[in-house]
């Protein structure tokens, strides 16, 4: 089972207390883009096969939204953090980094 702390309320709660919200870090176009943004924004989606950054939001307790950094094969949590971030923290980067030498996720190294 997956366990996730909330950043937010320090509970480590089970994916059961919990609501995936998909892929995180996504890019959004404002009015002015084309239509090919749009539809990209909608439908591409990362599904990786190892290191993930997904939504996630604890709908059993504060019901804020974070982000979670794991790994989709083994289901090993790196690290979870504000969900009002552009990019995963280097100290999370850092611990990936650690342990998958050779990992990308999108543009994050």
């Amino acid at each position: 089972m997956l366990i996730l702390e909330c950043p937010y309320c320090g509970v480590k709660a089970e994916e059961t207390e919990l609501h995936a919200g998909g892929e995180a870090h996504l890019k959004r176009f404002g009015p002015g883009s084309s239509d090919d943004d749009f539809h990209d924004y909608l439908f591409m989606r990362e599904n990786p096969k190892g290191v993930h950054f997904e939504r996630w939001r604890h709908i059993n307790g504060c019901g804020k939204w974070f982000h979670a950094a794991r790994c989709t094969m083994t289901l090993e949590v790196f690290g979870t953090y504000s969900a009002q971030t552009y990019e995963p923290p280097q100290d999370i980067r850092d611990a990936i980094s650690a342990k998958r030498p050779d990992w990308s996720w999108r543009e994050f190294k």
